[in-house]
C-alpha cells in the first residue's frame, strides 16, 4: 500500500512517522493551498462543509503523487464527519480512482472494527509497534507544546515575526528526529530556540480563547491563520483543542467509558444539556470557562453549514449576553479570504481592548 492521509495542522509530521514505523510506504499530504481547495470544491457537493472540501482536494493531490490507500478517522453522533470517508471514497471511485480506504472509528461501540482496521496498517513485529507508538506520541506532544508556546510568545515579541521564524525552525528540528534519542535532543534544541525569542516580560496582552470544530481550529489554512493574526495584533491565544488532548478523550477515555470534557459539559449544562454532535456542547462550556478564567473574549470557528456549530453559535449569543463576554463567530467556507478574516479580528480586538480599559483601566 502507498498510504496518504488528511493534513491537519502540524500533526502530519508525526503521523508520517507512525505509518512508516508500521512498515508502510507513505505519501505525506502536500501543504494545503488554494489549488487544494479548488480541487476539493470542484468535486464535492455544494452543501458540504469546508473540511470535507479540503480533504477531498488533499486526497486528489495525494493520489496524483502515487497514493492508492487513504487512512482517516471516523466519528459518532449527529456530526456528518462520521460519513466523510465513505462519501470521499464514492466520489473518488466515480472519478475513476479505485483507492482503498481505512477508517479508524472511535473505540466506543466500534472496538472490533477499529482493531481490524489498525491491523491492516501493521506490517512489523508488535515490539516495533509499541516503540513506534511511544515515539510518535511524544513527538505529537512536543508539536503541541511548540504551538502553545508560540501563542504565548507572539504577542510579547520585540521583533515582529521572530516567533513565527522560531516556530518554523522548531518544526524542522522535530521533523528531522527519527528515533527517541534524537527526539530527546530535539526537545532541548526546541527549548533553546524558543527561549531565544526576545520578548517584553511586562506586556499584558489581551487573552482570547479559540473554540470551534476541530479541523478548522487546528488547520491554519482553513481558518485564515487566525491564531497567528491575533498574535500579531497583540493578543495571546489559548486554543481549546490540541490533537493529543482530543486523542486521549476520543480513544483512551472512550475505551474505558470515562466521560471526557466533564468540566466543559458541566458549565454548558445551564445553556445546553443535550448531545448535538461534533464539538457543539464543548464549545459552549469552554466559552463559559474562558469567561470565568478572566479572558477578554472568545473566537468561535465554524465551517459554514456545520450543524453542531450553527446550534452552538445561537447558544453562544445567549452566553455572551448573559456574561457580558465578547464572543465572535467566524463562519468559514471556500469563499473566506484571509484579509477579510483579519479585518474582522481587528475590529474584535479593538472592542475587547476598549472593554478592558473601561472595566480595568488597563490599556492594551
Amino acid at each position: 500500500m502507498k498510504i496518504t492521509f488528511p493534513r491537519m495542522g502540524t500533526s502530519h509530521i508525526a503521523i508520517t512517522d507512525l505509518l512508516k514505523g508500521f512498515g508502510n510506504e507513505v505519501i505525506p499530504p502536500p501543504p494545503i493551498t488554494k489549488r487544494t481547495l479548488d480541487l476539493g470544491t470542484r468535486y464535492s457537493p455544494e452543501f458540504a462543509c469546508l473540511p470535507f472540501k479540503i480533504l477531498m482536494g488533499t486526497y486528489l493531490e495525494g493520489i496524483a503523487l502515487g497514493a492508492d490507500t487513504i487512512v482517516s478517522s471516523g466519528g459518532v453522533g449527529p456530526c456528518r464527519a462520521g460519513f466523510y470517508m465513505e462519501m470521499h471514497r464514492r466520489i473518488l471511485w466515480d472519478l475513476g480512482y479505485e483507492v482503498e480506504t481505512i477508517t479508524l472509528e472511535p473505540p466506543k461501540g466500534h472496538m472490533r472494527d477499529l482493531i481490524k482496521q489498525v491491523r491492516r496498517l501493521i506490517h512489523v513485529p508488535l515490539s516495533q509497534v509499541w516503540t513506534t507508538g511511544l515515539f510518535v506520541w511524544r513527538k505529537l506532544e512536543l508539536l503541541d507544546i511548540i504551538e502553545e508556546r508560540a501563542y504565548y510568545l507572539r504577542p510579547r515579541e520585540l521583533e515582529t515575526g521572530s516567533t513565527t521564524r522560531a516556530l518554523r525552525k522548531c518544526l524542522s528540528i522535530v521533523r528531522s528526529a527519527k528515533d527517541m534519542e534524537q527526539l530527546i535532543e530535539a526537545e532541548k534544541k526546541v527549548e533553546e530556540v524558543l527561549a531565544a525569542v526576545p520578548i517584553d516580560p511586562d506586556a499584558a496582552p489581551l487573552k482570547v480563547g479559540l473554540v470551534g470544530e476541530i479541523y478548522v481550529v487546528l488547520e491554519p489554512f482553513a481558518n485564515g491563520d487566525v491564531a497567528e493574526t491575533l498574535g500579531e495584533l497583540g493578543v495571546e491565544v489559548d486554543r481549546s483543542i490540541y490533537l493529543t488532548k482530543w486523542t486521549q478523550e476520543n480513544a483512551f477515555l472512550d475505551f474505558f467509558r470515562i466521560p471526557a470534557d466533564r468540566d466543559a459539559k458541566r458549565w454548558a449544562r445551564p445553556y445546553l444539556d443535550e448531545m448535538i454532535g461534533g464539538h457543539g456542547i464543548i464549545n459552549v462550556g469552554e466559552t463559559v470557562m474562558y469567561s470565568r478564567d478572566g479572558f477578554d473574549g472568545v473566537v468561535h470557528l465554524a465551517p459554514f453549514t456545520c450543524i453542531p456549530e450553527i446550534v452552538a453559535k445561537g447558544i453562544l449569543t445567549k452566553v455572551s449576553s448573559d456574561l457580558g463576554f465578547p464572543v465572535m463567530t467566524l463562519y468559514l467556507d471556500e469563499h473566506t479570504g484571509k484579509e477579510g478574516v483579519r479585518t474582522r479580528l481587528e475590529a474584535f480586538v479593538d472592542l475587547m481592548g476598549k472593554k478592558r480599559v473601561k472595566e480595568q483601566g488597563v490599556a492594551r
